[in-house]
């Protein structure tokens, strides 16, 4: 895609911006030269055969109700295989009516993507679209029938016409249009997460048989990963630790004295001066006794390699997978540590466990919706805060958690259902996440997992909303698998 010329963007954004007509007489034109604009390909005229329509605006499709009987429904603009994209026209923008306007969309839309013929499959996207204000992003790449949710997360999938000036956001939408498996975070992150794994878990089994700990090695390298983690997200200086592990490659016995220094600085929240900068303080105990392990040259170097990957990329879950990577064949059989790819673990995590808890926020929302419409803020308020309540006291036990992948990714995807439901509320105050616990037998094993669990945090500008915990204390020895509550700090 070429670099749009900026007064191109701006001629789009004002001519958009004042237009004031309804949604059915501006919504095709609108796709039309948004499409145009983005150097996408337009819809194609439609034909008799729905079979035929692949890329068409009022895409035909039929509802099957209880009763048997059907009714016709047109979808204002379908991509197949990508997109079913809702058009509305809401005049009170800003306002509550503003947001239950097109979260009613969003629910329409959904019907359509589960209206189409089961050969075409459900699109990985729904766009709902305010004709020349916003534009919203729901996903569900395993396109197993599965709640769309917002896309990348609930605080940046409203796209407003002005920020389509950002090339970023351009890109985002070509791929929607183009490629939009592509924008699956898990499928990047699979590959770089095994990739590091492999490089760490290399130093994990040389540490160990050098007679350290399984816990003070496990401890050593969730923080050197949370440190290469935090670097690429910007929560220390760009490059910092890596530039730190490059000058001690021909130093290795500086390793100890410096790595103890910025970690007990990001402990604090102060000045390092092995890396010259003021660092945030970083709570939950991970770095409250920051034990270094000695290493040679050839193992700063495998660390280094792994701090060259792109650490916004990897997944949390590398825990477990270092946890796989560091046992030999018989000892990952009896502890069950087999690293289970994601799309495995969410074919029996959704349907068990966060499919039916949609069904009863979808329950929750629609009455407080109706309680809203009908005045009664009060008790629409209630209807969310008992759903979180109610939320909050689930609990969830693997037995056999092995590489702890199984609860990561259903903590992940109950973090991503309650940041759903806590705007609702409208208030600041967070509810603590669910009860997470499991069986493991191996003590390295529960320090991996003391920092795997997914968080969403603020830190400040709103640019990270993914951070792994560091302290999950539910992972328990197998003679006392008992559930804990303890909020992550």
């Amino acid at each position: 895609m070429a670099v749009q010329p900026a007064d191109t963007v701006d001629k789009f954004i004002e001519r958009w911006q004042s237009a004031n007509g309804s949604e059915r007489a501006n919504y095709q034109l609108f796709v039309h030269e948004l499409c145009t604009l983005l150097e996408l390909p337009t819809p194609d005229p439609a034909r008799e055969d729905t079979r035929d329509n692949a890329y068409v605006f009022e895409r035909g499709v039929k509802f099957q109700h209880g009763d048997g009987s059907e009714s016709q429904g047109f979808i204002d603009c379908y991509r197949r295989g990508t997109f079913v994209l809702e058009a509305k026209k809401v005049r009170q923008t800003g306002t509550k009516g503003f947001d239950d306007a097109l979260l009613r969309a969003r629910g329409q839309a959904e019907q359509y993507a589960r209206a189409l013929p089961a050969a075409e499959g459900r699109p990985p996207f729904l766009l709902v679209v305010d004709v020349g204000n916003v534009i919203e992003l729901y996903a569900e790449f395993t396109r197993s029938g599965a709640t769309y949710t917002p896309y990348p997360d609930p605080r940046s999938h409203r796209i407003q016409l002005a920020d389509l000036r950002g090339e970023a956001t351009r890109r985002r939408l070509r791929a929607v249009w183009l490629d939009p498996l592509a924008l699956d975070p898990t499928r990047l992150s699979a590959k770089v997460t095994r990739d590091v794994a492999e490089r760490l878990a290399t130093v994990a089994r040389v540490l160990e048989a050098a007679g350290h700990a399984p816990e003070a090695v496990a401890g050593f390298l969730s923080r050197c990963l949370f440190s290469m983690f935090a670097e690429d997200v910007g929560l220390l200086p760009k490059r910092s630790f890596v530039n730190l592990l490059e000058s001690l490659k021909d130093k290795p016995e500086q390793f100890i004295p410096l790595v103890s220094e910025v970690w007990r600085a990001m402990d604090r929240g102060e000045f390092s001066a092995a890396v010259r900068a003021d660092l945030l303080k970083f709570n939950g105990k991970l770095f409250k006794n920051p034990e270094v392990l000695p290493l040679d040259r050839d193992q700063i170097d495998l660390l280094l390699e792994a701090s060259r990957a792109d650490w916004a990329e990897v997944e949390p879950a590398i825990f477990g997978t270092l946890l796989e990577r560091a046992l030999d064949p018989t000892e990952r059989h009896a502890l069950g540590a087999h690293y289970t790819p994601r799309a495995y673990v969410e074919r029996l995590v959704l349907p068990t466990i966060v499919e039916p808890l949609r069904e009863d926020w979808k329950i929750a929302q629609a009455a407080a919706l109706v309680l809203a419409g009908e005045g009664k803020l009060d008790e629409a308020q209630q209807q969310v805060r008992g759903f979180l309540k109610d939320l909050c006291e689930v609990r969830v036990l693997d037995p056999a958690c092995g590489s702890g992948n199984f609860l990561y990714v259903t903590l992940e995807h109950e973090t991503a259902g309650r940041r759903s439901a806590e705007p609702a509320r409208r208030t600041r105050r967070q509810t603590r996440p669910p009860r997470i616990a499991g069986r493991v037998s191996r003590p390295a094993s529960i320090a991996w997992h003391r920092v795997e669990s997914p968080c969403g945090r603020d830190c400040g500008n709103g640019a990270v909303d993914r951070l792994p915990a560091v302290a999950l204390p539910h992972a328990r020895p197998d003679h006392a698998a008992a559930t804990g509550s303890e909020r992550l700090s």
